[in-house]
């Protein structure tokens, strides 16, 4: 039920659904009568269009969760599990074409293929399901075992968990497997992610390195217009408000044990 909740709400809230609410509002108003409060209704969608598309807004709020982890200064000495989150393949095409289509969130798989080979005894716990509601894709899992096995991983090192659509079924689905394993674990996943699934997985009693990747901002930048590039600013702006939404929600209903976890 959690999950259905989530995926409906946030069609709702996300910035470019925000805006066609608001625009379908106005139409209406003005279609009964109600011209001077559909010309104030458009006001706000414009305010939200141009904040998400038009400005550094996004990259603004992204920052503080890419910067809350950062990559080990020095590689470890001994790992013995990379678990590699889900969110990085485009499951349509790549259960269609069998094949492994990456999308922005592509720097997990290829983090965690050089951690791979940098450590060529570690298993690697490759987490996701079929995240989508209408379930018509093979598990990301399976997507993301025929990537590794195409770049060379023997197929004995991958452990594919199959069942989990979020990031809190990625903690309680690995947890049973890592009681399984000795020694240290690393977790990969997107910069601006990393902070919640650190706390997801603390909350399962998992101790794991993070290995932050897909940086989505420079960590320099201030806010201003931006109109370079509106549909970026757009994906970066609804990355970053569904990251602290979900922080929120997740920290609220007891999820995770912190707002915002740290190091």
């Amino acid at each position: 039920m959690f999950f259905v909740l989530s995926k409906v709400f946030w069609l709702l809230a996300q910035p470019l659904s925000i805006v066609l609410v608001l625009l379908a509002c106005a139409i209406v108003l003005l279609f009964v009568g109600r011209r001077k409060l559909a010309i104030a209704l458009l006001v706000p969608t414009a305010l939200v269009h141009t904040l998400t598309s038009f400005t550094s807004f996004g990259y603004v709020i992204i920052q503080p969760l890419e910067a809350r982890f950062s990559v080990p200064e020095t590689m470890p000495e001994n790992v013995a599990t990379i678990i590699v989150l889900g969110g990085a393949t485009l499951a349509r095409p790549s259960t269609a074409r069998q094949t492994s289509e990456l999308n922005e969130a592509g720097d997990r798989l290829t983090t965690a293929l050089w951690l791979a080979r940098f450590y060529p005894e570690a298993s690697l716990v490759l987490s996701g399901g079929a995240g989508l509601l209408d379930d018509t894709t093979e598990a990301e899992a399976t997507t993301m075992q025929r990537f590794f096995i195409q770049q060379g991983i023997a197929p004995e090192r991958l452990v594919l968990e199959e069942a989990s659509r979020n990031t809190d079924e990625n903690s309680a689905f690995t947890r049973d497997y890592l009681a399984t394993v000795d020694g240290p674990a690393i977790l990969v996943t997107s910069a601006f992610h990393m902070p919640r699934s650190m706390g997801l997985f603390r909350k399962q009693g998992l101790d794991l390195i993070a290995w932050p990747t897909d940086y989505r901002s420079s960590g320099r930048e201030g806010f201003g217009f931006d109109i370079a590039n509106p549909v970026n600013n757009l994906s970066v702006t609804t990355v970053a408000m569904k990251e602290w939404i979900g922080l929120v929600v997740y920290h609220w209903t007891g999820r995770t044990a912190d707002l915002l976890p740290s190091p």
